[in-house]
């Protein structure tokens, strides 16, 4: 980053729920589980609304109940001035966290002073993929370049295991200590720090806490789990995949939304705003789209090489979860040390609700670093069509 600090000074995000028909969020529309985020977000500091230059969202189904900018819906359900202004993208599982990156280099150009990044996925009420329909999005230039076109995540999360040579017995084992953090962390408080109460209907007990954990996992009740993406046209075509990853091993189809509030210095000082970190680096890279999840190794070490740090630098990592091969591959090639690694559990544990997900381990980065007095944060996020984020922090009282 260059030009003017961007600090952040606040970040919230709704508990995470299993993404169900009759889940704790299913009667709530995807708007008003945003707007009750970013609007908790500014009532927990103090902060007027009319003060925010941009809300920038992520989401990545926008059809249906996420369509038409669904940031600006809520900002708006929020109870914003009519006067902020937001808008959605889509960098697929890294919506939230590129929002994030997207709202920092305002900050640090002179576009922004104060800018909401956030990001919401209801998984229960607008289903992953509803938005292809059955229609091709890829086209067959693409399909021809990469021999078949790219593949469903699963099979990329397959492909993964086999080139590292991960096990079944490893990916299991990793599924269990994601719980098994977690359950810690909610048991003694530290995963309910930032969580902004939910409120469903009128009259019921507001939501506040993640339901996912299950601390009594275990690797045999993992082993009896049948795998879930076994197909005979992939094992054709990728006869190395011996089929390796479960529901029990992959992230938790969830709701949730997440929002984080940054500032430029200057602006943090006028309004009485605490800076808890700054955001010291970020970059988006690309890799292949067929094993589509491996791009957060050249995205860490871009981030690393850009900030100037080493791998050992790094007092805690948020690596998304979308399957135990992402972070276990990804542990392999950085040589960081697994004890620093998603320490309050990760997505398998907790879900992974797209949009949301960025915003949502920034927030858990700055709670682990607060509570285990940590000076720098990586996090990093694969996503769809070989991409990945990756972000380094500075905890500012460190």
């Amino acid at each position: 980053m260059t030009g003017r600090e961007a600090v952040i000074v606040g970040a919230v995000r709704s508990p995470l729920v299993r993404g169900r028909a009759n889940g704790a969020f299913a009667g709530l529309h995807p708007v008003e589980l945003l707007a009750q985020v970013i609007g908790g977000l500014v009532d927990t500091l103090g902060v007027d609304p009319a003060h925010v230059d941009d809300v920038i969202g992520g989401c990545v189904t926008q059809i249906g109940e996420q369509s038409t900018n669904i940031t600006r819906s809520a900002v708006l359900a929020a109870g914003f001035p009519e006067s902020v202004p937001a808008t959605t993208v889509d960098r697929q599982c890294g919506s939230s966290q590129q929002a994030v990156s997207f709202a920092a280099q305002g900050i640090a150009s002179g576009a922004y002073d104060l800018a909401i990044a956030c990001g919401v996925e209801s998984m229960s009420r607008t289903p992953m993929t509803s938005n292809i329909a059955g229609a091709d999005p890829y086209g067959p230039t693409l399909a021809e370049r990469y021999d078949g076109g790219p593949v469903p995540q699963g099979i990329s999360a397959e492909l993964v295991a086999a080139k590292w040579g991960i096990s079944r017995a490893a990916l299991d084992e990793y599924a269990v200590r994601s719980h098994a953090r977690a359950a810690r962390a909610q048991a003694d408080g530290t995963l309910g720090r930032s969580i902004v109460p939910i409120v469903v209907g009128d009259g019921e007990t507001p939501v506040t806490a993640d339901n996912g954990i299950r601390a009594d996992s275990d690797a045999a009740r993992l082993a009896a789990l049948r795998t879930v993406f076994d197909d005979e046209t992939y094992a054709r075509r990728f006869p190395q995949i011996d089929w390796r990853v479960t529901a029990g091993n992959s992230s938790q189809i969830s709701d949730g939304a997440s929002a984080v509030l940054l500032a430029s210095r200057e602006r943090a000082e006028q309004l009485g705003l605490r800076p808890r970190a700054r955001v010291h680096t970020s970059v988006a890279v690309g890799d292949d789209p067929v094993m589509m999840l491996t791009a957060i190794v050249p995205a860490t070490a871009k981030v690393l090489g850009r900030a100037g740090l080493d791998i050992r630098d790094i007092d805690a990592f948020e690596v998304n979860e979308a399957f135990a091969s992402v972070p276990l591959a990804w542990l392999a090639e950085t040589g960081a040390d697994p004890l620093r690694v998603n320490t309050l559990g990760g997505a398998i544990a907790l879900g992974h609700p797209l949009g949301a997900s960025g915003a949502r381990l920034m927030t858990t980065l700055l709670d682990v670093l607060e509570t285990g007095g940590g000076r720098y944060g990586l996090q990093t996020m694969c996503e769809a069509g070989g991409l990945a984020n990756a972000t380094v922090v500075e905890r500012l009282d460190a």
